[in-house]
């Protein structure tokens, strides 16, 4: 049995989509697609019921060959839903989709694996996940620790780790704010080896703080694009995420034995980035050393797709 996984080609969306095949033990091929424009994207919540020759004109190219392999059409964000489930439709295939795709006819998925910070709908064919999928093949996590100490050999300290990520719509984020959280670390760790990484999405103002302090391990992302993530989250007995960093957040909390400790730059208001930390502290995901285990919330979706 085989799947199509349909990406737009952000990382953070295709990893999640593969996660999930993986964990149903599925091999799969994978295609980028993308909206011929803005219009289109917007004319996609309104095309569920036309046919799929329509279909292929909002989108730049859409595979076709050899599509009676495929019994499943999986995919991950708002760039690729409609093509998932018309493509499925038009495949004789199941069609499943990670996140909620709010604004699409909810039942004309086979499956919808949404986070629960979303507040999904509870109907039949919703599996609600208390996190991100993340990469669940062990050798991924093997290559990055191996990858890690080639740059950098830990010592006989305990492990301290800190992930930057920056800002978004829900969230903030200062050199005042960022110095005081890690004097704060620091000075609370003491005689620890310490660990950072900065992200794509650090201001520049942050990244200079953070290049600033001493450190035994650094990675500032603007001049290095190394991931030490998977490293960070296996070796660190303590790890701080900053707390708009869901992926990063649901990897630490996925992974590894650390303790994990979210950063808060996260703006008031009960947005889902604020339900989403709360929803993890409250299960203990968040201040200890739980793990988040998706086998439940895949097996599920398994009985739901019939495979």
């Amino acid at each position: 049995m085989k799947a199509l996984i349909l990406t737009d080609g952000k990382a953070g969306h295709e990893n999640q989509t593969r996660a999930f095949v993986s964990a149903l033990s599925l091999d799969a091929d994978v295609v980028k697609i993308e909206f011929k424009n803005a219009f289109a994207k917007a004319l996609s919540y309104l095309a569920g019921a036309l046919p799929f020759a329509f279909t292929r004109f909002l989108y730049k190219s859409l595979p076709v060959d050899n599509s009676s392999k495929y019994k499943l059409v999986v995919g991950t964000g708002s760039g690729v839903f409609h093509a998932v489930r018309s493509l499925a439709k038009a495949f004789g295939a199941k069609s499943a989709v990670v996140l909620y795709p709010r604004g699409y006819r909810l039942s004309s998925f086979d499956c919808i694996l949404a986070p629960a910070f979303d507040n999904p709908a509870s109907r039949a064919n919703i599996v609600k996940l208390p996190a991100n999928f993340v990469n669940a093949d062990s050798s991924f996590y093997e290559k990055g620790v191996e990858a890690f100490k080639a740059r950098y050999t830990p010592d006989f300290r305990p492990a301290i780790a800190v992930i930057i990520g920056g800002t978004n719509s829900s969230s903030t984020m200062t050199a005042e704010w960022m110095k005081k959280s890690l004097d704060e670390i620091f000075s609370k760790h003491k005689g620890s080896q310490f660990y950072v990484t900065t992200s794509r999405r650090t201001p520049k103002d942050v990244e200079a703080v953070v290049d600033s302090m001493a450190w035994d391990y650094k990675l500032i992302f603007s001049r290095d694009k190394f991931n030490p993530i998977p490293a960070f989250v296996m070796l660190a007995d303590v790890l701080y995420v900053t707390a708009e960093s869901t992926g990063m957040l649901s990897e630490a909390c996925s992974r590894g034995t650390a303790e994990v400790n979210a950063l808060d730059n996260l703006k008031l208001g009960h947005h889902k980035f604020r339900r989403f930390l709360e929803q993890l502290t409250q299960a203990g995901y968040i201040g200890g050393k739980k793990k988040v285990d998706l086998t439940s919330s895949v097996e599920k979706a398994r009985e739901i797709l019939k495979l």
